[in-house]
């Protein structure tokens, strides 16, 4: 059976935008964030993050660093009653030049070898229009952006466009 996922951005969708996050004690959810996700769950959605972290490859932080905040950040969805499925990050630059790094589809490829997904039932709710990119780049056609990370610009035509997380049920079905 093919799987239905909402794909999410880190950064400015689940947690606070803040720039280069990778101490637990600088992670704050977004408001509503668990509430969404339970009702997305009840929809029968599974989640994905899907995240660009060039903080790896400047070397702000390491690897590591970033694995620590993941598991943290899956342990405390699951006190939550939430279950993140998976989790694929880029470490690189942008200028490496990898496929993996938003906009370009590299880790929805990944994502796809691993699960069976319903490309066609599955959403990307991102904070920029580089996640919008990238998931439509992966046959993604499902989108969302919210208002809660990164501006937005307004000539994005036909993408929903909410102040934040707590708003997408109203969108996703």
């Amino acid at each position: 059976m093919l799987k239905k996922i909402i794909f999410l951005d880190r950064d400015g969708v689940i947690n606070k935008e803040i720039g280069y996050l990778h101490r637990i004690e600088d992670f704050v959810f977004i408001d509503g964030i668990f509430e969404t996700l339970r009702e997305f769950r009840q929809k029968g959605y599974e989640f994905v993050v899907i995240t660009n972290q060039s903080g790896i490859g400047r070397g702000m932080y390491s690897e590591e660093n970033y694995k620590t905040l993941d598991r943290w950040m899956k342990s405390q969805f699951e006190k939550n009653g939430i279950l993140i499925l998976d989790s694929f990050h880029c470490p690189h630059l942008p200028s490496d030049n990898c496929s993996c790094r938003k906009p370009l589809p590299g880790l929805f490829y990944q994502c796809f070898k691993k699960y069976n997904i319903s490309k066609e039932k599955s959403w990307m709710i991102g904070d920029s229009e580089t996640d919008i990119i990238s998931a439509n780049a992966a046959g993604i056609k499902n989108t969302l952006l919210v208002e809660s990370g990164h501006p937005i610009s307004k000539d994005i035509k036909n993408i929903p466009i909410i102040p934040s997380i707590k708003e997408a049920n109203k969108v996703v079905t």
